[in-house]
């Protein structure tokens, strides 16, 4: 499966999880690992890791209300510094799920946490810093989370 199909399923899946909160979020993603996924060594590419990790913030954007919030501002979100431990290999048509966390934030990034699991063993662990800009530059943290929350409650008036 194309990358662009696998990301098509995950906007369409997510439209259909449960909202979670804009603080401390966090979301898990049951994958399987595909043939485009592999590399020569035929174990998942260590660069494709960082894709997932990507379609997992996709789907926290989504859930959370920031994806919507940020369409609507014209914010864009970028990650700063990402980087990957990787302890065990993902084989052809292995299952996994890959988790996702915001574990805190300062005046200017959203620090992440993605972990692999194949059942309960951690097979790589990745750590993001992330921000949201716009035009006028970086957008602190709390005023993004801040912006999110007054939608969704006007949303719900």
């Amino acid at each position: 499966m194309s990358l662009i199909f696998r990301m098509i399923m995950l906007l369409i899946a997510s439209k259909f999880k449960p909202q979670l909160p804009i603080k401390h979020p966090k979301n898990s993603l049951k994958l399987r690992v595909l043939p485009n996924d592999l590399d020569i060594n035929l174990h998942m590419n260590n660069g494709r890791y960082l894709t997932i990790c990507d379609l997992s913030r996709v789907d926290m954007f989504i859930r959370t209300g920031l994806a919507r919030t940020m369409q609507k501002e014209g914010w864009m979100p970028v990650i700063a510094e990402h980087t990957m431990k990787y302890k065990r290999s993902l084989k052809p048509f292995q299952k996994y799920v890959v988790t996702m966390e915001i574990i805190n934030w300062d005046e200017k990034y959203f620090h992440m946490i993605h972990t692999f699991f194949v059942g309960d063993k951690v097979v790589a662990e990745g750590t993001s810093i992330g921000c949201v800009i716009s035009k006028a530059g970086t957008i602190s943290p709390e005023y993004v989370m801040a912006k999110v929350t007054a939608r969704l409650e006007a949303k719900k008036t």
